[in-house]
């Protein structure tokens, strides 16, 4: 396979196939995921629970479990890239087992081992590629062209919302008017499609090497600086790991311990995949924080830039954490928001209403995406301009910490509507707009920002990984919506929730608003004292 650099200040020609993949892939993906929770719910594989709260929040936790492995895979997909095949194989393989899955899907809509099966592989092959796309579209760029990547990176978040904008508007269709093969069977064939173009422009990538069994490595220095010994200084930052590593352990055990009825009656039955990504973000979370604590002693036996790069890492990961809030927020529109517009009236009788087109509540969520092809050459044209006079500079971390923070805006307005349909009134999906309107700018703020901010942050041997790591964001955040989930389903905790005046729907769009806006005042807080990086190649 040849390499191609790319001309002196020019926008890579090959950069057309990877947009068209994103296109294509982007409609796969949505169109799939914007109707699982509608279909889960009329569909036989919950028939065994009935119609109500029970159906709906069992189909909530199926659609979240597969977001949490659509985002955990990238850690696969990046360290597979990295270490061994580069992104450029790492992505055609993975779609391969992204084909797969629709097919599954397509085939078995009536069992639940086929169903969920095909769920799986499309966890494992969207979440494969999802750090590798991006990045690999970084690779084609150098330090003569860096300036065009901004916009490529916006033409790249743009693409990704035109085609989850047609899957939102017409995969509801499908699945109303001719049923769940054909509904899940289009976006199947957008998956080959999208892998075909990615294929053909395999002769003008450029190819960046994986870095291999590199002995300077991220992991290779965290490991080192735990393992250091310092004279009379002990390993403090050794046990802080160390008990990341013992929590985790604990929790597994623990897991494996109920499904026996041999856990103490004090541990809630998490279930595996709560009780995983927890041990995974302890692990993380411990781990990081100990190897800061020792990561000087790894010099001298790892180059400087290596243990410098470590050290930005450590320190993107905690803008990372910040972030994970607002994903608990955001992805919620395709589960709680549509099963509050199945509540709601939609205005058929109206005239400016298209009937002919709108039919369904699931369908609001192609707002989402028009917005964001609206906002983001809004932004770039005549917001950032007119903040800039007026003396305010939209840094990438400001832009990012705005927009959780006006996410929990959007969820205070859901939670009016909500109290508006618990008083018995009759209330037109036309008022969800509003909402959407604010999560879709909250969005534009901290996803389209985070794609550029990743790349740009990232050493050049830890950009896969750091991509992984920023996708495993949205894994915690639908962690917290199973944990909340959870919780709620104790008598006492729905005692207290009653005892607010509240419905239970009404009260958790609150406590997640309430949640954005304390991880904002945290996100602006560390972004104050956060030192930015410039990690495009050298041409």
């Amino acid at each position: 396979m040849s390499t191609t650099t790319a001309d002196q200040g020019r926008m890579p020609r090959q950069i057309s196939y990877i947009i068209g993949n994103e296109a294509c892939e982007r409609f796969s993906f949505y169109g799939m995921r914007n109707i699982l929770v509608p279909f889960l719910i009329s569909s036989i594989l919950l028939a065994y629970l009935p119609e109500g709260p029970q159906r709906d929040g069992a189909a909530k936790d199926i659609f979240h479990t597969f977001v949490i492995g659509v985002y955990f895979f990238p850690l696969l997909g990046g360290w597979l890239s990295d270490r061994f095949f580069g992104k450029y194989h790492t992505i055609l393989w993975f779609s391969l087992i992204y084909c797969a899955g629709h097919a599954c899907l397509a085939m078995f809509e009536n069992n639940a081992t086929g169903f969920y099966t095909g769920l799986f592989l499309i966890a494992l092959g969207s979440g494969g590629i999802k750090p590798l796309v991006v990045s690999f579209c970084g690779d084609q760029f150098d330090q003569s062209n860096k300036s065009r990547a901004k916009v490529v990176f916006d033409a790249f978040y743009w693409i990704i919302n035109f085609g989850s904008f047609f899957a939102s508007l017409l995969a509801p269709l499908f699945l109303r008017h001719w049923g769940p093969a054909v509904a899940f069977g289009i976006p199947g064939v957008l998956m080959f499609i999208a892998t075909f173009v990615f294929w053909l422009g395999r002769r003008h990538y450029v190819n960046v090497p994986p870095s291999g069994n590199d002995p300077h490595s991220f992991f290779e220095v965290v490991k080192t600086a735990l393992r250091a010994q310092a004279p009379g200084r002990g390993r403090p930052g050794h046990a802080v790991a160390m008990s990341g590593v013992v929590l985790a352990v604990a929790l597994l055990g623990l897991w494996a311990l109920s499904l026996g009825g041999l856990a103490p009656s004090w541990w809630p039955d998490f279930g595996f995949v709560i009780s995983a990504c927890l041990a995974l973000g302890v692990v993380i979370a411990l781990g990081g924080w100990g190897a800061s604590m020792q990561l000087e002693r790894a010099r001298g036996a790892h180059p400087d830039a290596a243990v410098d790069g470590v050290r930005a890492v450590l320190r993107i990961l905690i803008v990372f954490a910040l972030v994970t809030p607002f994903w608990s927020l955001f992805d919620q529109k395709a589960s709680t928001w549509i099963i509050q517009g199945r509540e709601m009236v939609i205005p058929h009788a109206s005239t400016w209403w298209p009937s002919w087109l709108i039919q369904d509540a699931a369908q609001m969520q192609a707002l989402n995406p028009l917005l964001v092809m609206l906002l983001i050459p809004f932004n770039n044209i005549v917001l950032y301009p007119l903040l800039r006079r007026m003396g305010w500079e939209p840094t990438a971390l400001r832009r990012m910490g705005w927009g959780i923070a006006i996410s929990g805006v959007s969820w205070i307005v859901a939670g009016a509507l909500q109290l508006w349909l618990d008083g018995g009134e009759q209330v037109s999906l036309t008022w969800q707009a509003l909402p959407y309107l604010l999560l879709t700018f909250g969005e534009v703020l901290v996803s389209a920002t985070a794609l550029e901010f990743a790349y740009s942050q990232a050493p050049h041997a830890m950009k896969g990984v750091i991509m992984a790591f920023w996708y495993l964001t949205s894994t915690f955040g639908s962690l917290w919506v199973l944990l909340t989930n959870f919780g709620v389903r104790n008598e006492a905790v729905l005692s207290r929730i009653a005892g607010t005046g509240l419905s239970e729907n009404a009260f958790l769009m609150f406590f997640f608003a309430g949640f954005a806006f304390v991880a904002a005042l945290a996100f602006a807080a560390y972004a104050r004292r956060y030192p930015m990086q410039d990690n495009y190649r050298i041409a």
